[in-house]
């Protein structure tokens, strides 16, 4: 069951229905609303492989019980129980999403070296969202051992967290501190922000079906034959894919958020306009937060953070991006594309010293200096986006080349690059609507304030039109991960 489509949303209303229609009588006990959205979560969840429950639960009963264990231990047996926590979380993670990967990789080596040895390659399914929900297990065992909060009782309570159906394929990393205290005080139809519900849904339906998706064209066609192509549209598709996976990532966030809130659970936000951000650590503090803060909190800082030399900071960079990268997918262009993120923290801290110069304190030569560093830090995220979409290494050579020399081949469409600009002319027109919001909430106001029945006209109208223009449905980036 897919998002983005007539079956989902169905579902989900009668999930929504029934959540609140039972919420209205005030004898029901609330075990009873539990029930609904949990057996809602888990159909959806085994609607792709009914086999993909069982993994989901079995993650469930173990870090519930050491969760429980945990707490009422101290010393060595705590310890214990998180490296149990830790190794079987992450064992099974490796298993399903990097066993290929490895062994494939041991295979090269051995014949490189002239070796006849070969590792055995099994064909495995990759469980949908694994990645998600095992970094969200994983903060709640890790956030009991910290004692910054308290192992959770309620077993079923913990189950709904792990399974909550909006996020549990594609996220954000919603924390438990975050989630599980809004299952003890559930909200009532009164305090229900519909209207920012279903604007986040409405919102995530144009980022993907209208603009994702109609930009796909140029990057797939371009992805699967880049020889055929010329520099030109190898920049098209290059910039188009940039556009494609914000749209589509964020899109699925917005929407996850929406339905949630409409379910009465406020989510953590996960982006935050990264293409306006003003340097490579900006960047990370508005693309994927959910990631990048789970990154922080629970590598990074672990690792040593800044608290210890500056070679020391640098290498925590490089590690907690190039895991970050390995994290999105068994193969090494995720690991080049976190290494290089992880490269430019590390150089961008470094130079952040030389700011003190009195060349750098003129005002304008400060202001044009800033200005030239946002625009290529923009440039250095979507040019690493190359190494995120291509498929091989073959292939990543061949974009570059195309990228950097004069090539001939096909050139892009005009259809292709009125899609392309018509695409830009909406992030740019949405990006600075968003971004007069961040400062003033102007946007909010805009539509809090609306009657009822004109609020209703104006999303009826930009559902249909987004139905008119949504282009052929492509399944999101992120649910590979």
């Amino acid at each position: 069951m897919n998002f983005i489509t007539p079956i989902f949303f169905l579902f989900f209303l009668l999930i929504f229905s029934l959540r609140w229609a039972i919420s209205c009588f005030p004898t029901v006990p609330i075990w009873v609303l539990r029930l609904i959205l949990l057996s809602g979560s888990y159909f959806f969840y085994m609607s792709w492989n009914p086999k993909f429950g069982a993994l989901l639960l079995g993650t469930t009963l173990l870090d519930f019980w050491i969760g429980r264990w945990m707490e009422s231990r101290e010393g060595k047996t705590r310890v214990l129980l998180l490296c149990i926590s830790l190794f079987v979380n992450l064992g099974v993670l490796a298993f399903f999403k990097y066993f290929i990967f490895l062994m494939e990789s041991g295979n090269a080596l051995f014949s490189a070296f002239g070796l006849n040895l070969t590792f055995p390659v099994w064909r495995i399914v990759l469980p949908v969202g694994i990645s998600f929900y095992t970094f969200q297990s994983l903060s709640y065992t890790i956030d009991v051992f910290r004692r910054e909060i308290q192992a959770e009782k309620n077993f079923w309570n913990y189950a709904l967290f792990l399974s909550f159906f909006p996020q549990l394929v594609a996220g954000p990393i919603v924390p438990a501190k975050t989630f599980l205290p809004q299952l003890r005080s559930w909200s009532n139809w009164q305090e229900l922000p519909l209207k920012e519900g279903i604007v986040l849904v409405l919102i995530g339906i144009w980022k993907k079906a209208v603009l994702a998706d109609q930009v796909s064209f140029l990057s797939d066609s371009f992805y699967l034959s880049p020889d055929s192509y010329s520099t030109a549209y190898a920049w098209a598709a290059v910039f188009a894919y940039s556009l494609q996976i914000y749209c589509d990532f964020s899109g699925y966030t917005d929407i996850a958020l929406g339905c949630a809130l409409l379910l009465g659970f406020r989510l953590t936000e996960n982006f935050r306009m990264p293409y306006i951000a003003s340097s490579f650590s900006d960047f990370w503090r508005r693309w994927h937060i959910s990631l990048s803060s789970w990154l922080k909190n629970y590598l990074y800082i672990p690792l040593g953070g800044n608290r210890r030399s500056e070679v020391r900071t640098y290498i925590n960079l490089f590690v907690t991006m190039l895991l970050g990268g390995l994290w999105h997918g068994a193969s090494w262009n995720f690991v080049i594309w976190g290494g290089f993120h992880g490269i430019f923290l590390a150089v961008e801290r470094f130079g952040a010293r030389f700011l003190s110069v009195p060349f750098f304190k003129n005002e304008k030569i400060f202001s044009f200096g800033k200005f030239s560093y946002r625009l290529i830090v923009i440039l250095a995220v979507i040019l690493c986006w190359v190494f995120f979409r291509s498929p091989d290494w073959n292939t990543t050579g061949i974009v570059f080349q195309k990228l950097f020399s004069l090539s001939s081949g096909a050139d892009p469409s005009f259809s292709s690059l009125r899609n392309l600009f018509s695409t830009f002319a909406l992030f740019f027109i949405a990006t600075w609507i968003g971004n007069k919001d961040e400062a003033s909430g102007s946007f909010r106001k805009f539509y809090e304030n609306l009657h009822p029945v004109l609020f209703g006209i104006i999303i009826g109208i930009g559902l249909v039109f987004a139905v008119v223009l949504s282009s052929d449905s492509q399944p999101f980036i992120y649910f590979v991960f």
